[in-house]
């Protein structure tokens, strides 16, 4: 059987999975591209990614052959495709990973045999353009002389067909730490006439040369820790990785990526957006093309799983992407907000496949058109700055943009450091990237990568060893019940604050006293995950108890009581009680329950892009993220608590179910991709419409839930609002604190009956009054200041006499009254500026309680050589403090008041360095 070209990625992606399945393998979706369960990758970067712990030995599963379509994202850590995005043929951030698993079954052979079948009788590519490579030996691991007889054997190619590769071609990790072994490749050549002898040499810019289409990893081995050894996996098995964009352009009959059915489409609609035509080559316009078609499917996908571009990880990661489509879209001279366009495009192209997007459609429009409106307002801004850095820069000699200057671009006005650093090439500069990053972290900025280093603890992975199943769960069913201790993880704290680290040891028996993580083989204890916190409780044997804080899942399949032996001592093996904390179960049950509602009535309310983007629910916490561009009016929050108790209201029932996945879906049930799924779910049904998968501990009927009760609603990050409200007696419990507020103001302010508004208002007019004459008071004084309030005598024209001339700049820096409000200190030194004349500089400074207060100003010939925002950060260093503004006003506030005369002084060493330089 052979399929005709050219072929649809849809097609291609289909035979690929029915290959699999007719020899046995399970058919597995794609796995969300945020990792579940696992802190060291950023996101999922390889089919095999979901299966990690299948192949370590720690998760089992039904089947021992999957195979699956996985997204991935290459675009941090050791896989890293961003910069070559666009500009060679084969590069994209985002792309689909075609590949088959073996856990243990079959191993060299049948991978092998699969994929040259596959290839060569199903796809129908022919042999004499393939070629195949095997691992050489290198770094204490032998040759790979199985895998090149099996080649012979099934492709009938010679030596010099079948090419060795050293450790870094023909070794694969995933990372610095998990499963690895040596690797196979199969390569194709695109172009006229294949020729071995260039094999090696990078493609050309049109595509045409050598390219990896398919990796077959051995996985033999696995490493546990960064730089340690490797250690035999507990069965040989069989990883393999084959994308389907480079699939799709072999059997599409292109030379590059961007040309298939799966990106041209985006590519075009970047042409039409332009104005422009798409040439195919390596031109300008054409590389900011395709960098515009991949970053609008990157993210696409990631805000259908519910990463907003913001700050922080992932989500600073998303930012970076986005605004480098929008600068590119900058480049091809598209003046408004375009992305939002080309990312419905990946909706209406890829939605049928990867329902997520289609169902969060209006999120992904809305949240993209947002931060393009956002990053444009800057844009020109921040061009304009550079563009007047580079003269300067060109003036001086310069080559390499400042740390400080490139940090301040990402600090004050978003840019990315590798925006800067492609605007800067651009121009011929280079970027002192190393210093402005370690700026932007010392800032509290995290643009790095997920910590690679944030393994599991090897003591939790010897408790998982012990256990002979995943630890079973009974806590739907009971909140008490009786198990055997398997391990107990003895728990020490080594170093005192941020240097503190716990330091976990299995050990056979603990005494009274000592901090545990108690493992059984089942428990009724609910263990940390999917927003909701662990159980609280206590775990008693005979004359012995501990009291457990929380209940975490370090691992899959693991389950560790945290807490403190109270009484007694207990020992590996014995039989104990487990009891969870009733009262705080159901506290935690009442606000679970709750929060499914309210993501139904927000959806009911603002509409269907209204998603969950987090939550945390325990006893006493009910807080719920979700995707919203602007602040809720009271009347939204009103209707809102009105649809969530009025179905409190109706009592009905809760009732879950055990179904496949499929099914669930089928019945409408919603996924949140916070939380990770398998093959069958958990669905929760309160109402015909809130129904959804969730793992988490319920009511049993709506009715338990008591009152609902919002208590507060704000922004977290771009397009994300955040609600904490109270359920059952902790509502009853803020009624009564608002009410008790309440009565208080009534006393203060002497109201009496419903005339408290009007109290209040009156104080408030009469205060702001007062504010206005003080105000007043306040400018009087500074402008006619004598010595004793810290002026130089005779007013405002008196205080000019400090000024002095540097480099034609009249510069004056003094320091007023202590007390002065920032609003009269920046009033003061404008006028004072104004008063100075053309080409002037003026710095203020006070102390304010225990506050140190600076305001500098410019006058507009003065920014011509010196910026405000500039001058008075490092003096907002020596005061401790921090600052920033525009090129003719500026201010800052620091906490060591004694360094504020200092801080004032440095002013003229500023200017002299600033103009020198």
């Amino acid at each position: 059987m052979s399929i005709a070209t050219p072929a649809s990625s849809d097609l291609l992606r289909r035979t690929f999975l029915e290959f699999f399945a007719q020899r046995g393998h399970e058919i597995v979706p794609s796995a969300p591209l945020v990792p579940q369960n696992d802190p060291t990758l950023m996101f999922v970067n390889a089919g095999m990614v979901q299966f990690k712990d299948v192949f370590t030995g720690k998760d089992r599963r039904p089947y021992q052959r999957a195979a699956s379509s996985q997204k991935c994202i290459r675009i941090s850590g050791k896989h890293n495709d961003l910069e070559n995005v666009g500009v060679t043929a084969r590069h994209q951030t985002f792309f689909e990973m075609l590949g088959n698993f073996s856990f243990g079954d079959y191993f060299k052979e049948d991978a092998i045999a699969f994929a040259w079948e596959l290839l060569t009788k199903v796809y129908d590519i022919s042999p004499s353009r393939l070629v195949v490579t095997i691992y050489n030996g290198e770094g204490g691991f032998p040759a790979d002389e199985e895998a090149a007889a099996i080649w012979r054997k099934v492709t009938g190619f010679g030596d010099d067909r079948i090419l060795r590769l050293g450790l870094a071609d023909n070794f694969w990790t995933m990372g610095d730490v998990g499963p690895c072994g040596p690797c196979s490749e199969i390569h194709f050549f695109h172009g006229k006439e294949p020729d071995v002898a260039r094999f090696g040499e990078e493609p050309r810019i049109d595509g045409t040369g050598w390219t990896e289409i398919w990796n077959n990893v051995f996985m033999q081995y696995e490493r546990a820790e960064k730089d340690g050894p490797l250690v035999p996996l507990p069965a040989p098995s069989i990883d393999t990785g084959m994308g389907l964009e480079r699939l799709a352009s072999v059997l599409q009959g292109v030379t590059s990526n961007y040309d298939t059915d799966l990106l041209r489409g985006l590519v075009d609609k970047a042409a039409e957006l332009s104005g422009k035509p798409y040439t195919g080559g390596s031109a300008d316009d054409d590389v900011s093309m395709r960098v515009i078609a991949d970053h609008a499917r990157t993210a696409a996908f990631l805000m259908a799983e519910g990463v907003m571009p913001e700050k922080q990880r992932r989500e600073y990661v998303l930012r970076r992407v986005m605004r480098r489509a929008i600068r590119h879209g900058h480049r091809l001279g598209i003046e408004r907000p375009f992305l939002h366009e080309v990312a419905l495009e990946v909706v209406r192209r890829m939605g049928e496949t990867y329902s997520e997007l289609r169902d969060r459609r209006e999120l992904i429009a809305r949240v993209t058109e947002d931060e393009e409106v956002r990053f444009r307002s800057t844009l020109k801004r921040g061009m304009k700055i550079l563009d007047e850095r580079f003269d300067e820069m060109r003036s001086s000699g310069e080559r390499t943009l400042p740390a400080a200057a490139a940090a301040d671009l990402y600090t004050t006005y978003g840019f990315p450091l590798d925006l800067t650093q492609v605007i800067s090439a651009e121009s011929n500069f280079d970027v002192d990237v190393q210093g402005a990053e370690a700026i932007v972290k010392g800032a509290g900025e995290a643009d790095g990568p997920i910590d690679p280093t944030a393994a599991v603890d090897p003591a939790h992975r010897e408790a998982r060893a012990k256990l002979a199943q995943p630890v079973v769960f009974t806590g739907y069913e009971h909140e008490e019940g009786d198990s055997e201790i398997v391990a107990i993880v003895r728990v020490e704290v080594q170093g005192e604050g941020d240097r503190a680290r716990k330091v976990r040891a299995l050990v056979e028996r603990a005494e009274a006293g000592a901090t545990v993580e108690i493992v059984v083989r089942e428990t009724p204890f609910y263990a940390e995950s999917g927003g909701q916190v662990g159980d609280v409780g206590e775990v008693t044997a005979d004359g012995a108890r501990v009291e457990v804080k929380d209940t975490q899942k370090p691992l899959a399949g693991l389950v560790v009581h945290e807490g403190v032996v109270r009484e007694g001592a207990l020992a590996v093996g014995q039989r104990v009680h487990l009891a969870v904390d009733h009262a705080a179960r159901s506290a935690t049950r009442r606000n679970h329950s709750a929060t499914h509602v309210l993501h139904w009535a927000l959806r009911k309310v603002l509409g269907e892009h209204a998603q969950q983007k987090g939550s945390r629910v325990g006893p006493d916490v009910l807080r719920f993220d979700f995707t919203h561009n602007r602040p809720l009016t009271r009347e939204e929050i009103s209707r809102i608590e009105d649809l969530v108790n009025e179905k409190v209201l109706t009592n009905a029932k809760v009732t879950t179910e055990i179904l496949q996945m499929d099914e669930a879906r089928r019945r409408g049930a919603m996924a949140i991709f916070e939380e990770k799924y398998g093959d069958t779910v958990r669905m929760l049904t309160m109402t015909p419409e809130v129904v959804e998968l969730c793992g988490g501990t319920h009511a049993c009927a709506l009715g338990d839930i008591g009152l609902f009760k919002i208590t507060s609603e704000g922004g977290v990050a771009a397009g994300v609002r955040r609600i904490l409200a109270s359920t059952g007696l902790n509502a009853l419990a803020y009624a009564r604190g608002v009410e008790a507020e309440l009565a208080r103001a009534r006393q203060v302010a002497k109201a009496q009956g419903g005339d408290l508004a009007e109290k209040i208002g009156k104080i408030v007019a009469h205060e702001r009054e007062l504010e206005k004459k003080v105000a007043e008071l306040e400018r009087r004084i500074l402008e006619g200041a004598g010595p004793a309030q810290g002026g130089g005598g005779g007013g405002i024209d008196a205080m000019l006499d400090g000024a002095r001339d540097i480099g034609g700049i009249k510069v004056l820096a003094r320091r007023v009254p202590d007390g002065t409000n920032p609003g009269a200190l920046r009033d003061l030194a404008e006028k004072l500026r104004d008063k100075l004349g053309d080409r002037s500089v003026v710095l203020l400074g006070a102390a304010v309680g225990d506050k140190a207060q600076l305001a500098v100003m410019l006058s507009k010939s003065a920014t011509e050589r010196l910026k405000a925002g500039e001058l008075i950060k490092p003096i907002a260093r020596i005061v401790g403090g921090s600052g920033g503004g525009r090129p003719d006003m500026a201010q800052a506030g620091g906490t060591d008041v004694a360094q504020l005369d200092a801080a004032i002084a440095a002013l003229y060493a500023e200017v002299e360095r600033a103009l020198a330089s």
